[in-house]
């Protein structure tokens, strides 16, 4: 087992106060708490207020884990934001934040691979230290998925939710971090997982809300099958580089896509459901913020102390599929 780099120092997060139940959506929708459960184990999400934006909660998130570990805004030389689903697209949706966290000192750009960007964020932020051209990173992921959300799709209207979480990574020096990484992607499954309209291909226009080609589109039943065959794949290769097996792992914290999707996962890599971390279902599938918002829940509540070994592992849009062993 090799000796980390980089250890993840403190945790972070933030989400909307507004929990929107199963039941509002029933309303709308030609669906039921009952179906939502049933195939996605999810019963609430949070959703954010129209003048709460991606920005600020990513910068509640981050100004939380700051004061938790006694940090200015100006001890930061980088950040490094994961998210799809920005403010705007120009700038990155990093130097929003940098503007208005008050890190002057903090390079600063976005990491864009859907759910898995906090830890492609992670691996960015390991490979920076190690190359000595940063010191302390915040690495923060922030996801208003609400905004592009069509809330006509049943089949992704009740799936989405928003928030942000962070972390800091900075050089180990005892011991902790992380123990191995893998990054992998397939853009030849894009169009299973993807926004059809609003880039400079398809620019916004009345015809792009009309037909609602501005939001997320998903072909569920391929991208379950992907998704479980990838983070599969992701468990076994951070396992074997680490040079661990599925038993020495305390704790996996998984993306938080959907019970089932979770569930299928544990089972490969041989983990019981208590060694889990599971919030999907208060929070709904936060693409990029969820294993940090899940990170940071596990921390606050005693599930996760010092001396246990992790294992993260997401799949999103791209498709992207990474995992990482740490530990804590």
């Amino acid at each position: 087992m090799k000796r980390p780099i980089v250890e993840l120092w403190g945790t972070g997060c933030y989400t909307p106060q507004r929990a929107m139940t199963n039941e509002e959506f029933s309303k709308r929708l030609d669906t039921s708490d009952q179906w939502i459960v049933e195939r996605t184990g999810i019963r609430e999400r949070r959703v954010a207020e129209p003048n709460e934006s991606n920005a600020c909660m990513a910068k509640a998130a981050a100004e939380q884990l700051l004061r938790r570990n006694g940090l200015a805004p100006s001890d930061l030389d980088t950040i490094i934001l994961a998210t799809c689903s920005p403010d705007r697209l120009l700038p990155s949706q990093a130097c929003d934040l940098q503007a208005i966290l008050g890190a002057k000192s903090a390079a600063a750009f976005d990491v864009g691979a859907a759910c898995t960007g906090f830890l492609y964020g992670l691996s960015v932020a390991e490979g920076l230290i190690a190359a000595e051209q940063a010191k302390t990173i915040l690495v923060v992921a922030s996801e208003k998925l609400t905004s592009i959300m069509d809330w006509t799709d049943r089949a992704t209207a009740v799936l989405f939710g928003d928030g942000a979480g962070a972390t800091i990574v900075r050089r180990s020096t005892n011991g902790r971090g992380i123990l191995a990484s893998y990054m992998r992607s397939d853009g030849t499954l894009a169009e299973l997982l993807y926004r059809p309209g609003g880039g400079g291909t398809h620019p916004p226009d009345e015809a792009l809300l009309k037909d609602h080609s501005y939001y997320i589109k998903m072909a569920g039943r391929e991208v379950f099958k992907a998704a479980v065959l990838s983070m599969a794949d992701a468990c076994d290769h951070a396992l074997e580089r680490a040079g661990l097996v599925a038993a020495d792992i305390d704790l996996l914290i998984p993306h938080q896509a959907n019970t089932r999707i979770i569930e299928a996962t544990a089972k490969h890599a041989g983990l019981p459901m208590d060694k889990v971390y599971v919030n999907v279902d208060r929070f709904g599938n936060t693409s990029a913020a969820s294993i940090p918002i899940a990170l940071d829940e596990a921390v606050q509540c005693g599930r996760l102390v010092p001396g246990m070994k992790l294992l993260f592992v997401a799949f999103g849009a791209g498709f992207t599929w990474a995992s990482m062993v740490v530990q804590w």
